[in-house]
């Protein structure tokens, strides 16, 4: 079995990485003075709740139109999964993927992966810690770039402004998906990756 840093009795400070000696309760670091703990108190309590927070935001994130259209003064409200049917329907397929894997897998994906993340560290089996610790950095990695779908319904709502002719608003939609990426990227944030290997057995560490 793979020994860590707290088997020896010592603990990883996370702002300059130097290794102290671990004591109970709040760390102080012997080098950057900074202070923390050795593992995050109710990491997973946090984690739990920011996650199902996020879960609850990507109902009415993908039920209300994401932006309105406006032609003639006729309105045309679009949700996510309705704009990716207009751009099948329009064969332009690559944009519809995209679209599809940027707006519903990826945030789906973050979401389930939080629940995977917090199984494991609760569980232990499953995936072993290397390939746990893995998908923590993937969900990390990927929690600002959903935000991107907001920035260019922003900028779309700000550039397209022809008044009577066509103008493009930002639908409530939008507001539901800007705070289920925050609440997923505070739940990443929330989450203590070492608590992945304080469970692991003899066989994960293989």
């Amino acid at each position: 079995m793979v020994e860590t840093a707290r088997d020896k009795g010592f603990s990883l400070c996370p702002k300059c990485y130097k290794l102290n000696p671990a004591v109970e309760g709040r760390h102080q670091c012997s080098r950057c003075n900074a202070h923390f703990y050795q593992r995050k108190p109710k990491s997973l309590e946090h984690t739990m709740a920011w996650t199902i927070a996020a879960l609850v935001m990507f109902i009415p994130a993908n039920l209300m139109p994401m932006m309105v259209f406006t032609t003639l003064g006729v309105d045309d409200a679009s949700t996510i999964l309705g704009g990716i049917i207009i751009f099948l329907q329009l064969g332009m397929y690559p944009v519809a993927i995209i679209v599809f894997i940027a707006s519903f897998i990826v945030p789906l994906g973050k979401i389930l992966g939080l629940f995977i993340l917090m199984y494991g560290a609760k569980k232990g089996p499953g995936l072993k810690s290397a390939q746990r610790t893995k998908l923590y950095h993937l969900v990390e990695f990927l929690g600002p770039w959903s935000m991107l779908d907001v920035f260019v319904v922003a900028i779309m709502a700000a550039v397209v402004n022809l008044g009577f002719l066509t103008s493009i608003q930002a639908g409530p939609g939008i507001v539901y998906f800007a705070l289920m990426v925050v609440l997923t990227m505070v739940a990443a944030e929330s989450f203590d990756p070492r608590l992945l290997w304080d469970t692991q057995t003899d066989e994960q560490s293989k």
